[in-house]
């Protein structure tokens, strides 16, 4: 009996951030599913500046069996979409090229252990990072990704006894997926400029759904991030209604949303929990996460 094994490679991300993006520990990534393992890491995102050389990140199997991880530093890049690809696969899209020569790869700057580990359900991993040289400040930022991979077990695909029990003529599949998280290394050698503004800002109304066509359309609240300062914007978005009662909840909202260097800007969709009245007023909040914690980065109203 013949096995053929076919890998499918699935990266998580952000992606409001595009990518990966990987949560704190009170708010935990979507697990991801391999071979009985569900894993999460943590951080969110990592930053190295003069300050702060060394860095640490905590993976957790949340599953029921080991799982075997592959970790190494990868380049990926964001398009105006949100969207997050590896370089090699950004070029072929349309205007990659542009994208990706704006890049600064940290991955000749940064330092990880171990690269590759077992992971014991519930035992966390701590894996530790480390800013090997300080880039010339006058460059702007820098950045790659911590890229986490899972390995298919050893036993994988055929072996002697199974061979041996089928007839020589026989073929079966087998599919084995390979998952992946991927968080971004910022190196910021010289101080943060974080300015953004929101731009486009109009209620859209998406359609409902073929197989639920007596749904009404979901309103969504569409703009572009605009990125005006030198270094990546990462923060959250909050739409509320002026004069709403203090502690109301927000009319919408969408957390870790990122816009990098290689791009000026990009799109955001933000659905809302009800289309605005007549006469309403909405204002709408991008607040730091990164840096500035709480601080609020652009701010419009419609």
């Amino acid at each position: 009996m013949r096995s053929l094994i076919f890998s499918s490679a699935v990266l998580l991300g952000a992606f409001s951030s595009g990518m990966v993006t990987a949560q704190p520990p009170q708010a935990l990534a979507p697990a991801v599913p391999s071979a009985g393992a569900f894993l999460n890491i943590t951080p969110k995102r990592l930053t190295f500046d003069r300050s702060r050389r060394n860095g640490t990140v905590f993976i957790l199997n949340q599953g029921t069996e080991a799982v075997t991880v592959d970790l190494m530093v990868t380049d990926r890049v964001m398009f105006p979409d949100g969207q997050i690809f590896p370089i090699e696969d950004a070029v072929k899209r349309e205007n990659g090229k542009l994208v990706t020569d704006q890049l600064r790869s940290a991955k000749d700057l940064i330092q990880i252990s171990p690269r590759r580990v077992t992971l014991e359900p519930g035992r966390p991993q701590t894996v530790r990072i480390r800013l090997g040289s300080m880039p010339d400040p006058t460059l702007g930022e820098y950045r790659s990704h911590l890229t986490v991979t899972t390995i298919p077990p050893r036993d994988t695909g055929t072996t002697p006894e199974i061979a041996a029990s089928g007839a020589q003529s026989q073929m079966s599949f087998q599919i084995v997926a390979v998952y992946g998280l991927s968080i971004p290394l910022i190196v910021r050698p010289g101080d943060p400029d974080v300015r953004a503004s929101i731009e486009g800002a109009q209620i859209e109304y998406a359609a409902a759904q073929a197989s639920r066509p007596q749904e009404r359309p979901a309103p969504v609240l569409a703009l572009d991030l605009v990125r005006q300062g030198t270094s990546s914007a990462y923060g959250n978005f909050d739409v509320r209604v002026v004069g709403a009662r203090r502690g109301s909840d927000p009319l919408g909202a969408v957390r870790g949303v990122a816009v990098y260097p290689e791009i000026a800007r990009r799109k955001v969709r933000i659905p809302l929990s009800r289309g605005p009245a007549p006469g309403e007023r909405l204002e709408i909040t991008f607040t730091d996460d990164d840096s500035s914690p709480g601080k609020v980065i652009a701010k419009a109203a419609l």
